[in-house]
């Protein structure tokens, strides 16, 4: 096992971890339920650690792939710009979990760092969906802006394809 393999291991978790954090903690926030809201800032720690070597083992993976057929090199760059913002979120939003978490057991009540985590949350959710389709972009064609094959990959498909 490489970094990249690593890297394509561990780079959904921080994805799907964002949204399965937001849904519980949103829905601790509308159920009132502590716990519920416990389970979503602890799951945004987890994941805000998880996130650290997905972004660190980002460019070994790039490495590996930018000179393969079939990597789209034009979109490793918007890839990578994304990935650093990404990051970024997301490690606020452990923060601000972890905080919270902290804060919860104490006298203070986390209200107020809790409703920001579900903010930052949503944001963080939608870069990590952003990230995660660019970097689809750039081994895996059929994830284009229109989802139809580009003119290289048509071509070749047209040319393989069997004529009666």
């Amino acid at each position: 096992m490489n970094l990249p393999h690593i890297h394509l291991i561990l780079n959904q978790i921080p994805v799907l971890g964002t949204l399965f954090g937001l849904v519980l903690l949103a829905w601790g926030i509308v159920r009132r339920n502590d716990s519920l809201q416990r389970a979503g800032l602890l799951t945004f720690t987890v994941v805000a650690l998880i996130a650290i070597p997905v972004y660190l083992t980002g460019e070994p993976a790039e490495e590996a792939v930018e000179h393969l057929a079939g990597t789209a090199e034009s979109a490793i760059e918007p890839h990578e710009d994304a990935a650093l913002i990404s990051f970024i979120a997301m490690e606020l939003l452990g923060a601000l979990a972890l905080g919270a978490l902290l804060l919860s057991r104490t006298r203070f009540s986390p209200a107020l760092v809790v409703h920001g985590a579900l903010a930052v949350a949503i944001l963080t959710g939608g870069l990590m969906a952003w990230t995660a389709n660019l970097g689809g972009r750039i081994r895996h064609g059929e994830v284009g802006a229109s989802g139809a094959p580009q003119s290289d990959e048509r071509e070749q498909h047209d040319s393989s394809t069997f004529t009666k």
